[in-house]
């Protein structure tokens, strides 16, 4: 897999060699080169104002006319729409408006061979995304690829749209991995840094349990918007050192203000609706993340250097066969995956996460 492109309003960059190799594009490319297969990855916000919104879109007549248009509609719903010549192709995906001014994850994937396409949109604080699949997509030119990323002259982007991405391959969505690679996981020999845990590998849970690692699942994904890693720093959350995570990583909180505010023992919260510039920030670094993550049996909470983590929570997956052949867990025998039950404690809202954290800071 490799990510070619990507883009924001402060700028964009491509390179058709991938752009994890850190080199930009210097030879032209020819006008003709076909990307056969891929994704086009956006984040955006939905219009407060409830107007419809042109989230991307541009138009070329050489080598031979061309358009691509992606809407998002005051109702909610997305609209796609995409020609070669007289010939087009269209889909909407209903989506139901809920009042709330959330960022949604628009991803549409295509592989012209295999006369496949997929638009889905996620909302990076749910578990399941919804999906419609336009019919026989058209392969999308490189030289297309590389003026939507780089030159805002002759493309639209909605303002309230955070970046946007494109790969050469077809990449997953459902289940994120949420742990950046250096994050250290307390094993029966020691902590280990996640990227260094195998399947069949031992780890020690909150409890003090000691479980098997199903599988292990890693991701490369674009640094920016809700993908952008969130800097956790000790010694807050009982960390023993700072780490990087995922902002929809959800942290295992307890304590008497926990069972005072929400009368529960402990409650799940978001790494994202933690940030507040001191115990937890907005990280920096390169454009893109390698996201790590384990699958126990249980759904069971992993210890990182301390701060007690929820592992991938994958739900009954296994039970919906389009959905888990779309996801991060593909690969993997759909009959050895196991099915999770719904959390045991409560995930906060972000409302109810800063009222935490302005009662821990206190």
């Amino acid at each position: 897999m490799a990510w070619i492109g990507i883009s924001d309003h402060a700028g964009g960059c491509f390179a058709g060699q991938g752009l994890t190799s850190r080199q930009q594009q210097t030879a032209p490319i020819p006008s003709d080169m076909l990307m056969p297969r891929g994704t086009l990855l956006l984040e955006t916000r939905l219009s407060p104002e409830g107007r419809p919104q042109t989230l991307l879109a541009f138009n070329r007549s050489h080598p031979w006319p061309g358009s691509f248009t992606l809407q998002a509609l005051p109702d909610g719903g997305i609209v796609l729409v995409e020609a070669q010549g007289d010939d087009m192709r269209h889909v909407t995906l209903p989506l139901e408006p809920d009042g709330r001014l959330d960022v949604l994850r628009l991803t549409y994937a295509w592989d012209a061979p295999a006369r496949w396409a997929q638009l889905s949109v996620e909302r990076p604080e749910a578990d399941t995304p919804v999906f419609a699949e336009p019919h026989s997509p058209h392969p999308l030119l490189m030289s297309d690829a590389q003026i939507i990323s780089t030159d805002p002259r002759r493309r639209t982007v909605d303002r309230d749209v955070l970046f946007f991405a494109l790969s050469e391959s077809v990449e997953p969505v459902g289940p994120m991995p949420g742990l950046t690679g250096a994050v250290p996981i307390a094993t029966p020999q020691g902590d280990v840094p996640v990227r260094d845990v195998k399947r069949g590998d031992l780890v020690v849970t909150h409890d003090g349990e000691v479980v098997p690692v199903l599988q292990v699942v890693k991701r490369v994904v674009p640094a920016k918007g809700n993908l952008r890693p969130v800097h956790l720093r000790a010694p807050y959350f009982g960390l023993r050192r700072d780490i990087l995570v995922a902002p929809q990583q959800r942290l295992v909180i307890g304590g008497s203000e926990v069972e005072y505010l929400f009368g529960r023992e402990a409650v799940l919260v978001p790494a994202q609706h933690l940030v507040n510039g001191v115990s937890a920030l907005h990280g920096d670094g390169p454009d893109f993340v390698t996201y790590h993550h384990l699958l126990l049996p249980g759904h069971e909470v992993v210890m990182a250097a301390g701060c007690p983590l929820e592992s991938l929570y994958v739900g009954r997956l296994r039970r919906r066969p389009e959905a888990l052949a779309r996801s991060v867990l593909a690969p993997f025998d759909r009959s050895r995956l196991p099915e999770h039950a719904k959390p045991v404690w409560p995930i906060l809202k972000p409302f109810e996460a800063i009222t935490l954290a302005m009662n821990r800071a206190a």
